[in-house]
C-alpha cells in the first residue's frame, strides 16, 4: 500500500506558491521548467504543466516552487498542483529528469560570479538590517536563492529582492535570466520589518 502524500502549500505572492511534499521529488539538486517544452521527459513537470495558467515550475528535494498567470487563486490552482504531485508520485518512476550538462560549464561561471557579488556588495548591505542571502544554485541562468536572518520572514523581503537584489545582479551580472527565492518566509524569528496582517 503507498503511503499517503502530504503536501503543505505556502503562498510567496499571488504569482507564486512553493509546495512541500512528504516524499522526495527531486534528489538532483533543483531543476527549473520554464515552459511545457523545457518539462518533455520529467514526468512531474509536464503533468504540472497540464494545471490552467502554470508558467514555471522549480522542484528542489522535496519542495517545489509554482509560478502561475492567471486569475485562479491558489486555494483552487494549489488542489490542481497537489492533484498533479500525487498522480506523478503515483505512477512510479523518476519524476524529474536530470538537467542537460551541455551548459553547466556555463551555469558554474556564472555561480561564480554570482557568489563573489553576494559576498561583496549584496551581503554586506543587506547585514546592516541582520539579514543575509545564500546563493543555493544557479541553473539555465536562473540564480537560486534563500534569504536569512532579518530578511526571513521581513515585510520587506520582496521589495529587497526584486529593487536591491535583482537590480544589482543585472546591472553587474547581465546574463543572469531570473531569479528564485525559495525561502521558507512563515518560518523566520526575527524579521527587521513585521508583515502587515491582512
Amino acid at each position: 500500500m503507498t503511503p499517503e502524500i502530504r503536501i503543505t502549500a505556502e503562498p510567496v505572492d499571488g504569482r507564486r506558491c512553493r509546495f512541500v511534499v512528504s516524499t522526495p521529488l527531486f534528489e538532483g539538486g533543483a531543476r527549473r521548467f520554464g515552459s511545457p517544452g523545457e518539462a518533455q521527459g520529467s514526468p512531474l513537470a509536464e503533468a504540472l504543466f497540464a494545471v490552467p495558467g502554470v508558467t514555471e515550475v522549480l522542484v528542489a528535494g522535496p519542495s517545489l516552487t509554482v509560478t502561475k498567470d492567471g486569475p485562479e487563486p491558489w486555494k483552487v490552482t494549489g488542489k490542481l498542483v497537489g492533484a498533479a504531485v500525487r498522480a506523478a508520485v503515483a505512477a512510479g518512476g523518476p519524476l524529474v529528469a536530470p538537467a542537460a550538462p551541455a551548459s553547466a560549464a556555463d551555469d558554474e561561471a556564472l555561480y561564480g560570479r554570482v557568489a563573489d557579488l553576494f559576498e561583496a556588495e549584496i551581503n554586506p548591505a543587506i547585514a546592516r538590517h541582520g539579514g543575509f542571502v545564500e546563493l543555493l544554485d544557479v541553473q539555465d541562468g536562473v540564480v537560486m536563492l534563500r534569504m536569512g536572518g532579518g530578511c526571513q520572514g521581513c515585510g520587506m523581503a520582496d521589495v529587497t529582492l526584486r529593487q536591491g537584489i535583482e537590480a544589482a545582479l543585472r546591472q553587474r551580472v547581465p546574463e543572469v535570466a531570473g531569479i528564485v527565492d525559495a525561502t521558507d518566509h512563515a518560518s523566520g524569528t526575527n524579521p527587521y520589518v513585521t508583515a502587515s496582517k491582512k
